[in-house]
C-alpha cells in the first residue's frame, strides 16, 4: 500500500470514527473528535491543508444535524454560543500536537511514548482552554461568569476530556505498535528468504 493509500485509509477511518461517536456527546460511545483531530495530526501531516478543513467542517455538520434532528435550531442549542468559533484553534492545537509528535518520529519506544503522553496532555489542555472559555464566556447559559468560575469549570472538565481522548490516543497507539511490529516480522522473514 502506497503512503497516499495508507493516509487515504486513516483519513477515512477518523471520518468513520468521528461520525459514529459525535452524534450524540455523551452516549455510551465517547466523543472521539479529540482524538480524531490529535491522531489526524500525527498521520495525515503533509495533507493539513485540506484534512485538517475536511474534518472541521465534518464537526460542524454531525452538530447542525444532531441539532435540529433534536427539534431546535442550531443556535438556541445549550451548547452553542458566539465562542463556538473558538473550536478551530482548540482543535487545531491538537492537530499540531499531533503533528509535532510525527515530527521526527523513529518508531514506537518509551521514549516516543513520554512525548506522545506529554504533547497529549499539552494540546488537550490548550484545546480545553479554548473550547471551554469560548463556551463559559459568551454563552448565555452561564448567566455571572467569573474568573473563579471560570477556573472551577476548567477543572471540572479537564481530566474527563483528557481521559477520553487519551482512551482512543491509546488505542491508536497500540494499533502503530502492532503495525510495525508486523512490518519487522515481515521484514525479517523476506530477509531470511533471501
Amino acid at each position: 500500500m502506497t503512503t497516499h493509500a495508507q493516509r487515504a485509509f486513516v483519513l477515512f477511518v477518523l471520518v468513520l470514527l468521528m461520525a459514529a461517536s459525535r452524534v450524540n456527546h455523551f452516549a455510551a460511545i465517547p466523543d472521539a473528535s479529540w482524538a480524531v483531530f490529535f491522531i489526524g495530526g500525527f498521520y495525515l501531516r503533509s495533507w493539513t491543508r485540506w484534512a485538517f478543513p475536511l474534518l472541521m467542517v465534518l464537526a460542524i455538520v454531525i452538530d447542525v444535524l444532531v441539532i435540529r434532528a433534536s427539534g431546535i435550531g442550531y443556535w438556541q442549542h445549550y451548547c452553542v454560543s458566539p465562542g463556538t468559533a473558538l473550536l478551530v484553534p482548540a482543535y487545531f492545537s491538537l492537530w499540531a500536537g499531533g503533528a509535532v509528535l510525527r515530527k521526527g518520529y523513529q518508531g514506537a519506544s518509551w521514549a516516543a511514548l513520554g512525548k506522545a503522553s506529554a504533547l497529549l496532555i499539552a494540546a488537550v489542555a490548550v484545546c480545553h482552554l479554548f473550547a471551554q472559555s469560548g463556551f463559559y464566556w459568551t454563552s448565555d447559559v452561564v448567566a455571572a461568569p467569573t474568573a473563579a468560575g471560570w477556573l472551577k469549570n476548567y477543572a471540572d472538565w479537564f481530566l474527563p476530556y483528557l481521559r477520553t481522548a487519551a482512551i482512543y490516543v491509546g488505542l491508536a497507539a497500540a494499533l502503530q505498535l502492532t503495525a510495525e511490529q508486523v512490518v519487522k516480522l515481515l521484514q525479517a522473514r523476506r530477509d531470511a528468504l533471501r
